[in-house]
């Protein structure tokens, strides 16, 4: 082997050790050359990056893990996650890729619902960069015709109620949640709902709000038989597409 590619060989392997030991320094010695102090500021500011970026992105998983867990488990991502992503702006949805896979280890001590409770905080920084949506706005006579749910819009469904788990409430078990987080005058907002509401918002893409508020009150009429009146069902369908306008969950649809 040439000079000039034993020296390629050696750099490439002080590069791979380096990284390891940005990633875990618990875990891989440092490259010998270079001076501990030095290699310790990229170590603490290499880690610390990730570190805050989640912490910002994710404030309730960090108040809900606590001092100690929650910089471990920024640390298992930092040093196990392979993500597929350059851009900084999508280190929360890779985190979310690596909660999911590490939930589905036999040893994953995670809270059952911290998954779900990472996707609903991720869902405001996403709706935060969303550009707005220039579709008008349907007016009273417009809900019943085309419409579609608004890009600044999300119908989330959770097994856990996250947007009320805190430190000082934490689940005790699953409670099936529907959402409607939304943004409005430059502030997220949530909106809870309920399964029959977003099956009507589900159709929009393919039918009109006449349409689908008919389909869900007839599909609510064949679950659950002639106490239902249908009547009832499509009026309050009919009231829910009217608010939904005003908040601007609602566009019309072109």
């Amino acid at each position: 082997m040439s000079e000039r590619g034993r020296n390629d060989r050696a750099f490439t392997s002080t590069q791979v050790e380096f990284a390891a030991h940005i990633r875990n320094p618990a875990l891989h010695p440092p490259p010998p050359d270079i001076e501990p102090r030095r290699m310790k500021i990229y170590v603490d500011l290499f880690f610390n990056n990730i570190k805050n970026f989640l912490s910002t992105t994710f404030p309730i998983a960090r108040d809900m893990l606590g001092p100690t867990d929650w910089p471990a488990l920024c640390r298992a991502f930092f040093h196990q996650h392979a993500a597929t992503s350059p851009y900084f702006a999508e280190i929360s949805q890779e985190f979310l890729s690596f909660l999911d896979a590490r939930r589905q280890r036999d040893d994953c001590s995670d809270p059952p619902f911290l998954l779900e409770l990472c996707h609903y905080e991720w869902v405001e920084l996403s709706l935060d960069l969303e550009g707005d949506d220039e579709g008008l706005i349907p007016t009273d006579h417009e809900v019943l015709g085309r419409l579609r749910v608004s890009t600044e819009a999300r119908c989330l469904q959770y097994a856990y109620p996250v947007h009320r788990i805190g430190p000082e409430h934490r689940p005790r078990g699953p409670d099936p949640t529907q959402l409607i987080v939304y943004r409005r005058d430059d502030k997220v907002r949530f909106l809870e709902t309920n399964l029959p509401t977003l099956r009507m918002l589900s159709l929009l893409d393919a039918v009109t709000g006449a349409e689908a508020v008919k389909a869900v009150a007839y599909e609510l009429e064949a679950a659950q038989g002639a106490s239902v009146d249908v009547e009832q069902l499509m009026a309050e369908g009919t009231a829910q597409l009217h608010q939904f306008a005003q908040m601007g969950i609602l566009r019309c649809r072109v």
